[in-house]
């Protein structure tokens, strides 16, 4: 006796087994799930197959559309639940295709209104042009409508219930690919954070050039234009002390450090993160964009330009994380 393998449903069976371990798992390791994944799934009962593919693309919310054979739109809020119980926003697109390869699932009836109107049409030309009759049986089978195919009746709730099964299986190997892809998104934003870090860093110890660069830029103006004009020194320091402490970016820096140690702790201990990482970034961005304008040193402003640049970066990452 020969035994063959159908790999389909092997490749069914190790997709469910690393969505359940990966289930397991996620209670003791957080992972983050990208927007962007595939799934497959063909599900057979009794000669029906049902064949699921489901993908999904980043978006802002969950837009959700569906595409299979039109006895089966009565199920489309059924399926649509399935998916939401797995995926909480992205842009989803499913594909149901569905086959009935038992017997007696289909019969053909002939249409004798239909064909005797044929017929009758046909004979009035017939008549009307002085035209020989030569219809022929096979020529008219061969006309729209004169046989009809008619499928047996289906039950409903069985119908439903395997499509659920197949909807689920497909969407299960999606969570699989999503939380992979989730994770190498995770392991490029903390390399980009480090890098980030390093950058912030540098500026930090240089920022107090940046205020120098502007103290002893407006003492020099203010010492021009008040020459002779009798005002005290000490006046003149006080003005530019002031001036420099609103050119000074060390909150930026410490707001800075804050949102990239928040970035961390959210990747490694919450779910659903990518509105609340969205918002940090729009946060840093604003701080990247203060120690720009506030720079006057021509290297500390190509390290802001990196900075602004790492940040944008990890932006257009943050926009495929769920």
């Amino acid at each position: 006796m020969r035994y063959y393998i159908n790999n389909a449903v092997v490749s069914a069976f190790l997709g469910m087994l690393i969505y359940d371990i990966t289930k397991f798992l996620k209670d003791e390791i957080v992972m983050i799930q990208s927007m962007t994944g595939f799934g497959r799934y063909e599900y057979t009962d009794n000669g029906k197959k049902y064949i699921v593919e489901i993908k999904t693309v980043n978006h802002r919310y969950f837009d959700f559309s569906v595409r299979m054979p039109k006895k089966f739109n009565m199920f489309e809020a059924d399926i649509r639940n399935v998916v939401k119980k797995f995926i909480n926003r992205g842009k989803i697109e499913l594909f149901i295709s569905y086959e009935d390869l038992t017997e007696g699932s289909c019969s053909i009836r002939y249409n004798s209104n239909i064909t005797s109107q044929y017929v009758n049409a046909i004979k009035e030309m017939s008549d009307e042009f002085d035209l020989p009759f030569d219809i022929t049986v096979s020529k008219l089978s061969e006309f729209p409508e004169v046989f009809i195919m008619e499928e047996a009746d289906m039950d409903k709730d069985l119908i439903l219930k395997h499509i659920k099964v197949a909807v689920e299986g497909a969407v299960k190997q999606l969570v699989v690919s999503r939380n992979i892809e989730g994770e190498n998104l995770k392991e490029d934003l903390l390399s980009k954070l480090e890098l980030l870090s390093s950058e912030i860093m540098y500026i930090e110890e240089r920022s107090p050039e940046i205020v120098e660069y502007h103290q002893q830029k407006l003492e020099e103006k203010l010492n021009n234009l008040l020459e002779g004009a009798g005002i005290e020194q000490s006046r003149i320091l006080t003005e530019v002390a002031i001036f420099a402490d609103k050119v000074c970016v060390d909150e930026e820096i410490v707001r800075l450090k804050s949102h990239i140690n928040s970035i961390k702790k959210i990747i490694n201990e919450e779910e659903n993160i990518g509105r609340k990482l969205d918002f940090i970034v729009q946060e840093m961005n604003r701080e990247a964009n203060t120690i720009l304008s506030k720079s006057g040193n021509l290297d500390i402003t190509d390290h802001g330009i990196i900075i602004k640049t790492e940040i944008e970066k990890i932006r257009e990452q943050i926009q495929n994380i769920e």
